[in-house]
């Protein structure tokens, strides 16, 4: 078994799109248009990745209650400080970076336009 994909509900899918382009070099995979029941659902990808994020948009639907339960997505790089550098001068809404105690910075976060977060983690080699 393996993962497949993770769900996160939109308002706006092409802002949506637009900034997981943006912040971390998602790619559209697939897009799945369902008018007839008022829904698109949009795969991205990460380059040479195939686990997905689905992003679900409903027609006409007002702006999701995140609820408590939900924590974050996590994506990974080798350049964290320069990835939160990019997307500090993009003027995304990112934190400064944080660590763990008696570690050094490993990880931040960056909110998308729905408030998902996004933490950001070193990865481990």
């Amino acid at each position: 078994m393996k993962m497949a994909h993770t769900c996160v509900r939109v308002k706006d899918l092409e802002a949506s799109i637009e900034f997981y382009e943006k912040a971390f070099g998602f790619e559209v995979s697939r897009r799945r248009e369902f008018p007839e029941h008022k829904f698109t659902l949009v795969y991205m990808t990460l380059p040479g990745d195939d686990y997905e994020l689905e992003l679900t948009y409903n027609y006409d639907h007002e702006a999701y209650d995140l609820g408590n339960g939900f924590g974050h997505i996590a994506i990974a790089t080798d350049d964290l400080e320069g990835l939160h550098a990019k997307q500090t001068e993009q003027g995304l809404d990112v934190t400064p970076l944080k660590n763990l105690p008696g570690v050094p910075p490993s990880y931040y976060f960056v909110m998308d336009p729905d408030g998902y977060k996004v933490e950001v983690v070193r990865f481990k080699k």
